[in-house]
């Protein structure tokens, strides 16, 4: 087999899946969430329902059709949405806060929103007056947005061959992308593409147009039921109203960037705290002593305690900075130039920096300190390493530490993109 003949075959496979499911139209609309103490408040009841059938949906692969049905209709998926629409217009730090309570429960379920609450910033900063009333409405009523935005086979992860052109007087669209989170679940999907002048936008259209077709292919390891699969574009019509400009909101200061990052970063966090307490229900309950010490139960090993002390102290460091970059963006977003933006970016690639660390360490040692039945496939503990492996691989880590040195060191602004 050529080399030419291994890419074609190694593309192939990633196409290779299962029919997207079925989601049923919305037969009510969803609650409308008031304020801040009411989203943090519907998050920690929905947590408790998720965590239930965690184990389970990772194992088996199950795509959580139902409990994201929940969660939209509960009115979380809308809670960003301005005031002045209509919506609850929550800070970062409510945002970032609700995505952690249901990281910790399940991390698949956190990330499925990130592009969704994504697409509705870039709504509000680069959208008509028409668009914003037109999809913020139908985001409180309870729809959803997947994103079809990065593709395999490009230079960089922000490359994009997928593109629409006019022809015969009408708008065509076409192209493919993978690592589509949220699609499988979207009432619409939101795809980037270049227009023939090379521009990037997104593109708003509904799931049932023709032409567009999505796959369940996402084989990872990790982040097993994200749905993160294939989304195809044949020759799709659209409409100029469907086409926001996504340039733009990089052109300027603006708080794009750091918002699309901090979502990313309490998935983190939120995985921290979940293997935390895990670790700890694991370890009082089935834990036992090394054979050399003379104690009766697990818990009171003095090294296992230690270590416990040193991970907690490293979870509670990162929902600090968790906190500390919501409250940064919450400025920039109030008012954004390049002084309150570059602060909300590096503020929050420094809890993206920690708290990707933290969640891998904490999954370690829910491990080493359980002991060898602690791996036994019944329990599912080992979800939690592989979901903070995967997750952490979506924008290197390397380069927030490359970007923070510079900045504290050298003095020199982070660059504007969505990945920082």
């Amino acid at each position: 087999m050529s080399q030419n003949d291994r890419k074609l075959h190694r593309e192939a496979a990633l196409t290779a899946g299962r029919p997207a499911p079925h989601i049923p139209p919305r037969q009510t609309k969803a609650h409308r969430i008031k304020d801040d103490a009411e989203a943090i408040a519907v998050a920690r009841e929905l947590a408790r329902e998720f965590a239930a059938g965690a184990v389970v949906r990772d194992r088996e692969r199950r795509l959580p059709i139902a409990e994201i049905e929940r969660f939209s209709q509960a009115g979380l998926w809308a809670i960003t949405v301005p005031k002045d629409y209509g919506g609850a217009g929550v800070s970062a730090v409510t945002l970032a806060e609700v995505t952690a309570i249901i990281s910790a429960a399940d991390s698949s379920i956190g990330q499925i929103p990130q592009n969704h609450f994504y697409m509705v910033e870039a709504l509000r900063l680069a959208g008509t007056e028409e668009q914003k009333r037109h999809y913020f409405a139908r985001i409180l009523d309870g729809d959803r947005l997947g994103n079809a935005f990065t593709e395999i086979g490009t230079r960089t992860p922000v490359d994009y061959k997928t593109s629409f052109v006019k022809r015969d007087g009408k708008l065509r669209l076409n192209g493919q992308k993978f690592y589509a989170t949220g699609s499988l679940f979207a009432h619409i999907i939101v795809v980037v593409a270049k227009d023939d002048t090379g521009r990037v936008h997104i593109v708003f259209i509904d799931r049932a147009t023709p032409g567009l077709d999505l796959v369940d292919d996402w084989s990872s390891f990790g982040q097993r039921s994200t749905g993160s699969g294939t989304v195809t574009f044949d020759d799709v019509e659209i409409t100029p109203f469907q086409v926001v400009d996504h340039d733009v909101v990089f052109e300027k200061p603006t708080p794009m960037g750091p918002f699309a990052q901090i979502i990313h970063s309490a998935v983190q966090v939120g995985l921290a705290r979940g293997a935390l307490a895990e670790a700890i229900s694991y370890i009082r309950a089935y834990a036992r002593p090394f054979f050399e010490l003379s104690i009766e139960h697990g818990y009171e090993d003095p090294h296992s305690i230690h270590q416990i002390g040193d991970v907690s102290i490293r979870v509670h460091a990162a929902d600090a900075l968790l906190a500390r970059a919501g409250r940064l963006l919450d400025l920039a977003t109030a008012d954004p130039n390049e002084r309150t933006v570059a602060e909300a970016s590096i503020a929050v690639a420094e809890v993206k920096a920690l708290g990707t660390e933290v969640a891998q360490l904490a999954a370690t040692k829910l491990i080493e300190l359980g002991g060898a039945r602690s791996t036994l496939e019944s329990y599912g503990l080992d979800r939690f390493w592989r979901n903070a492996r995967t997750h952490s691989l979506h924008d290197p880590v390397r380069w927030k530490y490359h970007h923070i040195g510079n900045y504290y060191l050298n003095g020199l602004l982070p660059p504007r993109h969505g990945a920082l």
